[in-house]
């Protein structure tokens, strides 16, 4: 099974809570070896207080001997009095803090107080009792945060969605919803699994199960590419509908169409099918730790699927049928095995050539005789006129 380790921590955001009393915690999505994904939720003081037990672990590599030893990154000690501004601008010190302790050697980055520091706690999935009084406010990073992490003035509005149907989840990360239950999507995952939150309690949904509350034909999904992007297959999966591809495990695909619900479009030569995104990775990339088993969630249900789904929406979001994909997949890949036609040329190269041709086709144009030669000619044909006139 091999070792479990962290591969990458990404903050998010900060939420800004008001019970027991108002104070901030700090959002990561933590990706473990296994492929999945946790989102945590930690107050600044813990992570300083992780912070000082790593370096007595690691005297040597915190300086404490020498100080030109040290490599565990510096992080400031909390304020008296730690406001939102404060919690703004830590932003930027804890994206570069995690980054640099995760390029250290395994034996810190990988370290067991490392691991427990951010494995998902109760409190993780489930939001504080605020007694009505008031909601937490959450404050995400923008997409650009080295450079503009003060730039948040107010906490972003998450987008509300509707689950269509009743979900029982299935391990202690997910969440169970009922039919009308509206939810904030906090994350929003390739896998088609969604961090959401309601009320009291968070967790992932699967994606298929939720509709926008303001339109059924928000575009959100980008448009198909016909181009494909190379993907590999890192587990086998065997269809179950019709329009759903049956592919083994190493198998090079095309992805040519990435849904939001997980079930991308992918090519097999000629061939196309829906294929769920869990079980693909970039080509080119580093599939060693990708091809360890699987744990966690699988790939979420398809809304095809869904039993008894109730939309508020008269009309349902237009999808392309696997004909059309085939159809508009081939056109592509036949016009770019056609050898290239001459295409349209500059203006310059258009006269040049054009001037070639008109002087093939015309016969060469004499020298232009000169002047005197020209006044030669006109003075014997009046002497030839006056001549014929006596």
């Amino acid at each position: 099974m091999g070792d479990t380790f962290i591969r990458h921590i990404a903050l998010l955001g900060f939420e800004k809570r008001f019970v027991p009393s108002q104070h901030y915690v700090y959002m990561f999505l933590v990706k473990w070896q296994d492929l999945s994904e946790k989102v945590v939720y930690r107050k600044f003081t813990e992570i300083y207080e992780f912070h000082k037990m790593l370096k007595e672990m690691f005297p040597i590599e915190a300086g404490e001997i020498h100080r030109e030893n040290r490599v565990i990154p510096h992080l400031p000690a909390p304020k008296w009095f730690d406001g939102q501004r404060a919690a703004e601008s830590r932003q930027g010190t804890l994206t570069e803090y995690f980054n640099a302790l995760m390029g250290l050697p395994v034996k810190i980055s990988r370290c067991p107080h490392l691991l427990d520091f951010f494995k998902v706690r109760p409190d993780d999935l489930k939001l504080p009792t605020d007694s009505q009084v008031k909601k937490p406010e959450t404050y995400l990073m923008p997409k650009d945060a080295k450079s503009n992490v003060a730039d948040i003035t107010g906490p972003i509005i998450l987008q509300t969605y509707r689950a269509i149907a009743d979900y029982e989840k299935n391990s202690r990360t997910e969440m169970t919803v009922a039919t009308g239950d509206v939810v904030d999507v906090v994350e929003k995952s390739e896998s088609g699994w969604w961090f959401c939150q309601m009320k009291t309690k968070r967790g992932w949904v699967p994606a298929s199960y939720l509709e926008p509350l303001d339109s059924p034909d928000e575009a959100e999904d980008p448009d198909p590419d016909y181009a494909g992007e190379p993907y590999v297959t890192i587990k086998a999966y065997t269809a179950v509908e019709e329009d759903e591809m049956s592919l083994s495990e190493g198998e090079a695909i095309e992805v040519i169409h990435k849904l939001l619900d997980g079930w991308w479009v992918v090519r097999k030569g000629d061939v196309t099918g829906y294929f769920p995104s869990i079980y693909l990775q970039k080509a080119g990339e580093e599939i060693t730790q990708a091809q360890r088993q699987i744990r966690g969630r699988g790939a979420p249900p398809r809304r095809s699927t869904i039993r008894n789904a109730q939309s508020i929406h008269q009309r349902s979001r237009k999808r392309l049928s696997q004909d059309t994909y085939r159809r508009n997949s081939v056109r592509f890949q036949q016009q770019r095995r056609r050898p290239a036609r001459p295409g349209p040329q500059s203006a310059e190269g258009a006269r040049n050539n054009m001037g070639t041709q008109h002087t093939k086709a015309q016969p060469a144009v004499p020298p232009r005789p000169s002047a005197d030669l020209i006044l030669h000619r006109c003075t014997e044909s009046t002497k030839r006129k006056l001549a014929s006139a006596v």
